[in-house]
């Protein structure tokens, strides 16, 4: 009977220690991702919209803007300037710990970049607060309520906690935080304390006034065998498109680096070269998230064909010379202006296929599939949901291994080269 009851102790001890403390510690971490996400965003915005009053003359500066980035980097940042490098390495257990002083550097640094033009997102830096806040809130806890590995474990969370707070989609934040590390596998252990983390980091910056991005679709696209095709055939098409994002990104960041070594000489000539690039293609139409171009794409505003290949070039260029910022926000752009150009050669409705894109493009480029499905609902509508299913499904196929972040694994399983081979 003691032993019975010693078991039956060891087992609610562990579950404590390991489910639920966890799910609840999720809390605090969602709150200080929320409330950071959202001033992060907030003065984001309100950069973009400066910016674009003043083009001409905020552009000028992209170049010195960029070395005064490089600088600060290199006398402060230490590890720091390696980013979603740290943030991967430390999932995979390779780094033990990621840099409390990347987050104001990160958020500081990406602000300039965005206030004098370049062409970057914002979720690589959402990410990256949450996984530094998760990680460090590991050392807060007193060794008999720490679960095996916290660090890992609070490190998804705070990943979720980022992107929700930053996106307001908590439900498609978890499943990125969780897949988008080793493809093919769902990290299951990070579940509760991720969804706890997400949740509350969404409500958090919602509450300090960061809007969330929806938009109410009324098309109706009846199933049936000439509308699946003309569906694979824009999941291949988008999936395409996200691989060639993440091979021109990795291009342009190893010839970079390759014809400019020095970070100065690299991001000082590539600067100009953006500066005079960006104002000849309607005087900064590609810089910033390319929130414009979402815009233009779902409320019928003019979209021109070759606006998701420009700021496919630009967002690769900018990234590479040393810039900061993310990816994700720029592919929800390429994807929903290339969405639009499809619509018309597919005899599709415009603002549908472009909520397809906005979501595909961004799944076959960074290797997700389930996070993307989730994006498409949680922004458009879940009534849509075997849409994105289907579509993201074949852009996921059709990207192969290619991805935007370098570190990502992959299982054994999961070692298939798509349907496009390398």
């Amino acid at each position: 009977m003691t032993e019975k009851k010693s078991v039956i102790e060891s087992t609610i001890k562990n579950a404590v220690k390991n489910i639920w403390m966890p799910a609840v510690y999720g809390i605090p971490i969602g709150v200080a991702a929320g409330i950071l996400t959202a001033v992060f965003g907030r003065v984001l915005l309100a950069a973009g919209d400066f910016r674009d009053l003043h083009p001409v003359w905020l552009l000028s500066f992209l170049a010195p803007a960029g070395l005064l980035i490089v600088f600060v980097y290199e006398k402060y940042g230490k590890q720091s300037q390696k980013g979603m490098g740290l943030v991967f390495r430390a999932g995979h257990g390779e780094r033990e710990k990621i840099p409390m002083r990347l987050i104001p550097l990160v958020m500081a640094a990406t602000w300039i970049t965005h206030l004098f033009g370049g062409s970057a997102g914002r979720e690589g830096v959402a990410v990256q607060i949450g996984a530094a806040l998760g990680q460090k809130s590991a050392d807060f806890l007193p060794h008999r309520l720490k679960p095996e590995r916290a660090d890992r474990l609070f490190l998804i969370a705070g990943m979720a906690a980022g992107f929700a707070g930053l996106f307001r989609t908590p439900a498609a934040a978890v499943l990125f935080a969780m897949e988008v590390l080793i493809v093919g596998k769902l990290q299951y252990q990070a579940l509760l304390p991720a969804v706890t983390a997400a949740f509350t980091a969404s409500m958090v910056s919602g509450f300090l006034g960061l809007e969330k991005f929806t938009v109410n679709l009324t098309d109706t696209v009846t199933v049936n065998a000439a509308n699946l095709c003309k569906l694979i055939a824009a999941g291949i098409l988008f999936g395409l498109a996200g691989k060639l994002f993440a091979v021109s990104l990795s291009f342009a960041k190893n010839k970079l680096a390759a014809c400019f070594p020095n970070p100065y000489l690299r991001i000082g000539i590539t600067g100009v070269f953006l500066t005079v690039s960006l104002l000849l293609f309607w005087q900064g139409r590609y810089s910033g998230l390319g929130t414009n171009l979402i815009q233009a794409s779902f409320f019928g505003e003019e979209v021109y064909g070759a606006d998701w290949i420009l700021k496919l070039v630009f967002t690769g260029v900018t990234l590479a010379a040393g810039f900061q910022g993310g990816e994700v926000t720029p592919l929800f752009s390429i994807g929903a202006s290339l969405g639009v150009v499809l619509a018309g050669i597919l005899g599709l409705p415009a603002a549908f296929t472009a909520a397809l894109g906005y979501a595909a493009v961004f799944g076959s480029a960074t290797g997700t599939f389930l996070a993307p499905v989730l994006i498409g609902a949680e922004v458009f509508g879940y009534e849509y949901l075997p849409f994105f299913f289907l579509v993201c499904a074949f852009a996921r196929a059709a990207g192969g291994k290619s991805s935007i972040y370098p570190l990502q694994k992959r299982c054994p399983f999961s070692e298939d080269s798509g349907i496009i081979p390398e």
